[in-house]
This record gives structure tokens, C-alpha cells and sequence, in this order.
């Protein structure tokens, strides 16, 4: 696994993991300008892109794999926000799940929070408050990690802060709307875009300047 650590002195400023998505490597985060939009905002502590695989979500390792990569980085901080694009907004979001206490906030790019049919099924109960999970063995892990979602509430301190950003024209966008919904509006950022580079800059930006992450 490939990871690129932008150190900086300081503990107490929190530490940002930057995730990326399929077919994506950790050095497309300073290729594209991710790294050094976020050392401009200020606040952030030390900056790491790692780089997972895609074997990692398809052999369910991502959890463990993440954990150990991030290992470093958790040693030296105190707080730790995690971003992540696409399939790396997954693998935020299962890494939340299973250590909440570990995780004070996520910053989601055009998440992949489950395949179309599932995600369809959810839209179609009405949303998350009227949906409900197959009953037993049915559940599969992406039934669990949206079950996870629909119980999610914004401002409880057992939950890390949700900030979403996506393109109106992606193509996880009917997954993102559906997201957004549990998140109170000043959370979610969009713009007419699609699930690309381009795109996630923008967004990038916004969330930058729009997320909560500072000591006031």
C-alpha cells in the first residue's frame, strides 16, 4: 500500500486521511491539488493519502488494512477526519462504523455506499426512516452499512460529523441525494458536475472552507 504523509507539528490540530477511489492512487491527492488546498485552509495537522487497493473492499480486509496503514498517523493525534472519494468514501464510512470513537468527522466525495439495487430499494420504501433491512442471513454487509446510515443522527456525540459533497450529474448521485437527506443542509455541497477530478476540486474546496474541524 502506498501512502504520502504531509507531516506537521502539532497533536492537538486534527490529522486528515485522504482515501481514494477505484482506479485512483493516493498520489492523484497531490497531483490534483488536494493536499495543498487543504494545508491553505489551515487547522489540519499531519495530511496522509493512502492507497488501499481495490482487493481490500472485495475480500472485506479494507477495515484492517486501513487500520494499519493509518497507524502512524492515529499515534500522533488525537482526532482524525477521514475523506474519501467514491469507493474511498466507502471505506471512510466502514472505517467509521467500526471505530467511531476513533474517527471525529468525514468528509464524502461522491461516496459508494452500496450497489444500485440496494440503494434502490431504500429510495423506493420512501428513504431511510421508512426502509428496513432483510431479516437474518438476507442482510448482506451493504444492507448493514446503510442500516448503519438510517440510524445515523447529526449532532449525537457517539456519531462522527457527516459533510457530503457530489456533482447533480454523477452517477452515484440518487445514492448521494438519499444521504443527504439525513444530513442537515449546511452539510451537503453541489455542483453541476459529474464523478470526475474537475468536479471533486470544487467540491473539495467547499467542504474545506465549509467543514466544522477547527477549535474555536
Amino acid at each position: 500500500m502506498e501512502t504520502i504523509l504531509d507531516a506537521a507539528s502539532g497533536a492537538i490540530a486534527p490529522a486528515l486521511v485522504l482515501l481514494p477511489g477505484a482506479y485512483m492512487q493516493a498520489r492523484d491527492f497531490a497531483t490534483h491539488g488536494f493536499i495543498p488546498a487543504a494545508r491553505k485552509t489551515g487547522g489540519w495537522g499531519d495530511i496522509a493519502a493512502v492507497e488501499t487497493g481495490m482487493e481490500a473492499y472485495l475480500d472485506t480486509s479494507i477495515i484492517r488494512r486501513l487500520h494499519e496503514a493509518i497507524a502512524p498517523v492515529r499515534s500522533g493525534h488525537r482526532r482524525i477526519w477521514l475523506a474519501g472519494i467514491s469507493l474511498g468514501g466507502l471505506g471512510a464510512l466502514l472505517y467509521a462504523r467500526e471505530y467511531p470513537d476513533a474517527v471525529e468527522g468525514l468528509l464524502l466525495l461522491s461516496p459508494f455506499i452500496g450497489t444500485r439495487g440496494a440503494v434502490t430499494g431504500v429510495i423506493e420504501a420512501g428513504g431511510f426512516d421508512a426502509w428496513q433491512a432483510p431479516a437474518g442471513d438476507a442482510a448482506t454487509n451493504e444492507h448493514r452499512l446503510l442500516e448503519w446510515l438510517k440510524a445515523y443522527r447529526p449532532g449525537d456525540e457517539r456519531w462522527p460529523e457527516f459533510y457530503l459533497g457530489y456533482g447533480k450529474y454523477d452517477r452515484f448521485a440518487a445514492s448521494c441525494q438519499l444521504l443527504a437527506k439525513i444530513l442537515p443542509a449546511e452539510r451537503v455541497v453541489t455542483v453541476a458536475g459529474g464523478h470526475d477530478w474537475d468536479t471533486w476540486t470544487v467540491l473539495w474546496d467547499r467542504l474545506l472552507h465549509t467543514a466544522r474541524f477547527r477549535d474555536d
